[in-house]
C-alpha cells in the first residue's frame, strides 16, 4: 500500500494542533498564524543535532519538509569554527515568546535577530507587517529574510545592523520581542519603548517578561531555562570557542583550595544564576582521566576557575586571574539552597533608566542582589 507523504498543510496543522494541546498556543490569534505561515519557506537548507550527532537536510531530501516541522531548533548558518551563527528556533518556545508578548491590534513591535525571518512573518502576519521591524547583525541574513519573507507575503521593515541599538527611526514600539539572548537590556531598548510596552528577551539561561515603567522595566522570569545566540555588535563578534580553551584549561596552575558547593554543578538553579551573574563568562565540562572537571573564564580578565568534585558537596578549587569566580557566584547559590531550590519563575528583575540590574526573589521588595554590569 503506497501512502502519500503529508503536504505543507498537513504538516502545519499537526504542528499547530500540537502545540495547542501543550498550552504554547493559547489564543486565535497566534493558532492562525502558525497555520499559515510556511517554515520551509524560511529554511530551504538546515542542520539538526540529534543525540549528539548533526543530520543535514535540503529542499528535496525526502525527510526535509517532514523536519522543518518538528518541533526543534534547526541550525542555518554555521561559520568557518562550527560556531552556530543563526536557527530557526524550537517552535513550542517560538509560540511561548509570542503569546508572553501579549500583543494587541495595531502594536507596533521591534523584533532584534531577524534571523531566517520566520518569527517576523509570524509576527507580520498577526499585526500587519507595516507594524513589525526586525534587525539582525549579519548583512547576508538580512538580504536573505528579506527575499523569504516577501516570498511568503510580508513586507516588514528589514535592518541590518547592531540589534542592540535598538532601531529610534520608528520609535516609539509597544513591544519588543529578542530572538538572541543579552547579557542585560541595553538602555536604547528601554529609551524606545512606551510606558506599559513589553519586553521578552533572553537574558542569561533565563527568559525574561519585562514591563516598561518610570524610565526602566520590571517584571518577572518564566520558568523554565533557554539560550539562544546572543546578540552581537558586529556579524564577527563570537565568544572563544570552548574548544580553544581545553588543553590551557588542563595545564594553567594558580591559587588552590578546598571549597563545598551548595548546588549542583548541574542543577537548573546553579545554571539559571551562575548565567545572570557571569553572563560574559564562558563555561563547560571536561574529562581529565576518569575526573570531570567544570570550567570557568572570563575572556575580559583572562580569570579562570577549575572545579573537581572530591565528595557529595566538596570540592577542589584551582583558580587564577584577578577575579575569583566562584567566591562572587557562591553567596547567591548558597541563598537559592536555603531558600528552597526556588525555580527561575520566582525570580524577577528590575532594571532601572540607568541600566542597573536587580535580580530579586518573589518580590521586589524581597532578598535582591545587584548584578554587575
Amino acid at each position: 500500500m503506497i501512502t502519500e507523504a503529508p503536504s505543507s498543510d498537513d504538516l502545519r496543522r499537526q504542528m499547530t494542533d500540537a502545540l495547542e494541546a501543550a498550552g504554547c498556543i493559547r489564543s486565535a490569534a497566534w493558532r492562525d498564524a502558525f497555520l499559515n505561515v510556511a517554515r520551509e519557506t524560511f529554511v530551504p537548507h538546515y542542520t539538526v543535532r540529534v543525540q549528539g550527532k548533526l543530520h543535514r537536510y535540503r529542499h528535496g531530501d525526502p525527510a526535509w519538509l517532514v523536519m522543518a516541522y518538528r518541533d526543534v531548533s534547526l541550525l542555518t548558518q554555521t561559520n568557518a569554527d562550527g560556531t552556530t551563527t543563526s536557527s530557526s528556533t524550537q517552535p513550542s518556545l517560538m509560540a511561548q515568546m509570542l503569546e508572553a508578548l501579549d500583543v494587541r491590534d495595531g502594536d507596533q513591535v521591534l523584533e532584534i535577530g531577524a534571523g531566517t525571518g520566520y518569527n517576523a512573518a509570524l509576527l507580520s502576519h498577526r499585526l500587519g507587517a507595516d507594524h513589525v521591524v526586525t534587525i539582525d547583525v549579519d548583512p547576508e541574513l538580512v538580504a536573505a529574510a528579506r527575499t523569504r519573507l516577501s516570498e511568503a507575503g510580508y513586507e516588514p521593515t528589514l535592518i541590518a545592523g547592531d540589534g542592540t541599538a535598538g532601531h529610534p527611526a520608528r520609535a516609539p514600539y509597544d513591544r519588543l520581542l529578542a530572538t538572541c539572548g543579552v547579557h542585560r537590556i541595553p538602555t536604547p531598548w528601554l529609551e524606545q519603548l512606551r510606558p506599559g510596552a513589553v519586553i521578552v528577551a533572553n537574558i542569561g539561561c533565563g527568559l525574561a517578561r519585562l514591563v516598561i515603567e518610570e524610565g526602566g522595566a520590571r517584571g518577572r522570569f518564566l520558568p523554565g531555562l533557554i539560550t539562544f545566540l546572543n546578540a552581537r555588535p558586529t556579524p564577527d563578534a563570537l565568544p572563544t570557542p570552548a574548544q580553544r580553551l581545553v588543553q590551557p584549561m588542563l595545564t594553567w596552575s594558580g591559587r588552590t583550595r578546598e571549597i563545598t558547593v551548595p548546588a549542583g554543578l548541574d542543577t537548573t538553579g546553579h545554571q539559571f544564576l551562575a548565567s545572570l551573574l557571569h553572563p560574559g563568562v564562558t563555561e563547560f565540562a571536561l574529562m581529565n582521566g576518569d575526573r570531570q572537571l567544570r570550567c570557568l573564564f572570563d575572556p575580559d580578565t583572562s580569570s579562570w576557575a577549575r572545579i573537581s568534585m572530591t565528595g557529595v558537596v566538596t570540592a577542589r578549587l584551582d583558580h587564577g586571574g584577578p577575579r575569583d569566580l566562584w567566591a562572587e557566584r557562591e553567596p547567591l547559590l548558597t541563598h537559592w539552597r536555603d531558600s528552597g531550590r526556588p525555580g527561575p519563575d520566582r525570580y524577577g528583575l528590575t532594571v532601572s533608566a540607568t541600566g542597573a540590574h536587580t535580580l530579586w526573589l518573589d518580590e521586589p521588595e524581597g532578598p535582591s542582589w545587584r548584578l554587575p554590569v
